[in-house]
């Protein structure tokens, strides 16, 4: 007889149904995995043995043949060790046989029988779903998660003994200690309020358009001049997640095995990876597994590189395909994974080695040649492909005086301000397939339907005439002037529009 049930592998988020087939025969003793498993999943035949012997459900003293197919789908980690265990247990007549074909299993063994949580648990029990499988076992550390896809009955057993007895296993319960996963930190709303900033009108009013746009931005300024500050702040200006989008970033951080807990991360992400990163810790990779990047983790939310010229050039210009396509493709020799990376990009940098070219009060001590070559390590293609270049001073100590004076937009009402942008821009983009105003490709912005008069666009024809901006920044300014058209609930850019958004464009220059 042969026992048969099913598991995921994943590739990315996407997940692929795995069947493993159990088989026993009089042959010596032993045990085989054959269907490229990896070596973690390759160590699952002496997990699932000692875990079935310390459950009291020993398997018998035969030659135990696993296959998990399609063979030739690659296959990852240690989520397989429950289905494979119960397989064996239906193969040597233990368990019936026709139970363990109708449910989907996911879950590591110990070797005491106890079940492990695994990380990938959401997207593969989605994968499941999407598949017609209506019931999934799980360990009870990964229930929480399991149990946010919808209309998918939940299985969570605490151990391989459990799992068999309510497959029709005639053993007696036995109480074990639960291995549980640790619970997800309650984040703050926002690292800091809006209304803290102090002066810099001008690069909060640019926050807001990187916002209600969704633009990517490129922070230039000496030290002290509210960079970071400003970049921190930015998640907090952005509405919250749709379910869709929800979903997914939540899938993300189980697939990155941080913890999930028992509802949908609901506010956008922030992902601060440090300048030392290397390409595949900021896109995603792996030797065997492919994990994702702390680009894909920002995904729907805010990636930020603060002192951006000290980063690889090598890591930064792997940014500059997903900044287009808004997809993460990560090519191995067998497999190729995709992720999503929709995220708002915000760099930030000093316009020199000593950081004060520029300053108001301090003297750079920089040559001209070492200036351009700090900068210069920020390739001219990724600075094209940010909507917003502004240059950040620092604050003076009449700024500092009036600041208690005049009132100061907090991040709920400017959150309110990035909403109601984000609504006009999606109410006129409702019969396409975009929703924000970063992700029109210019040929539409300046086809028939929203294209602009040359009196409007006269500034922008002149820059692209002389050479000052190419042509992906001219349709880059023209969504930029369509985010301040919708913040200031104008129906159309005007020329006052356009002249805003290239002066967004022109950090390097001044």
């Amino acid at each position: 007889m042969i026992g048969r049930t099913y598991a995921v592998s994943l590739l990315g988020l996407e997940g692929a149904i795995v069947e493993i087939e159990a088989d026993l025969s009089n042959n010596l003793p032993g045990f085989v995995l054959i269907g490229l498993p990896d070596t973690a999943l390759g160590e699952a035949k002496d997990r699932v043995r000692a875990a079935a012997t310390n459950s009291g459900c020993g398997l018998p003293n035969r030659k135990i043949t696993v296959n998990l197919s399609p063979a030739a789908l690659p296959k990852h980690g240690s989520g397989f060790d429950l289905g494979i265990a119960l397989a064996a247990l239906a193969a040597s007549g233990t368990i019936p046989a026709e139970s363990i074909d109708r449910v989907l299993h996911i879950g590591e063994l110990g070797l005491d029988g106890r079940l492990r949580p695994v990380n990938g648990v959401l997207p593969a029990v989605l994968a499941a779903s999407r598949a017609g499988f209506t019931t999934v076992m799980v360990p009870s550390g990964n229930a929480d998660e399991a149990s946010l896809v919808p209309d998918m009955r939940v299985i969570a057993v605490p151990s391989l003994r459990d799992a068999a007895i309510w497959h029709g296993g005639e053993f007696e319960p036995e109480p074990v200690e639960v291995i549980t996963r640790p619970a997800p930190e309650a984040a703050p709303e926002t690292s800091g309020d809006l209304a803290d900033m102090i002066g810099g009108s001008d690069a909060i009013d640019a926050m807001l358009v990187a916002a209600a746009g969704g633009h990517h931005v490129f922070l230039l300024g000496p030290p002290g001049a509210g960079k970071t500050m400003l970049a921190a702040r930015l998640p907090g200006l952005l509405p919250d997640l749709d379910p869709q989008a929800a979903l997914e970033v939540s899938s993300i951080r189980s697939l990155a095995g941080l913890p999930v807990g028992s509802s949908l991360t609901t506010r956008p992400p922030l992902e601060a990876p440090h300048h030392t990163a290397t390409a595949a810790a900021l896109v995603g990779g792996g030797s065997s597994q492919i994990r994702p990047g702390a680009a894909a983790r920002a995904s729907d939310g805010v990636l930020f590189l603060d002192e951006a010229p000290e980063f690889a050039p090598a890591a930064l210009d792997a940014l500059r395909q997903p900044l287009e396509s808004g997809v993460i493709s990560i090519h191995r020799a067998n497999a190729i994974a995709h992720f999503p990376g929709r995220f708002q990009l915000v760099m930030a940098a000093n316009p020199c080695p000593c950081g004060q070219w520029g300053a108001r009060d301090s003297e750079c001590t920089c040559p001209p040649n070492s200036r351009r070559r700090y900068l210069a390590r920020l390739s001219g293609p990724l600075l094209d492909r940010i909507d917003i270049q502004f240059r950040v001073e620092r604050i003076t100590s009449a700024q500092l005086r009036l600041a208690g004076e005049r009132p100061s937009l907090s991040t709920a009402d400017a959150r309110a301000k990035v909403t109601a942008a984000r609504e006009r821009a999606a109410a006129r983009l409702e019969a396409t397939p975009w929703r924000l105003n970063s992700h029109v490709p210019g040929s539409y912005l300046r086809g028939r339907e929203l294209r602009l008069t040359p009196k409007v666009t006269a500034g922008l024809d002149r820059a692209l005439e002389r050479g000052g901006i190419t042509m992906r920044g001219y349709d880059r300014v023209l969504r930029v002037a369509w985010s301040l058209a919708d913040l200031a609930d104008d129906s159309r850019p005007d020329d006052t529009h356009v002249g805003q958004a290239l002066y967004l464009r022109k950090a390097m220059s001044q």
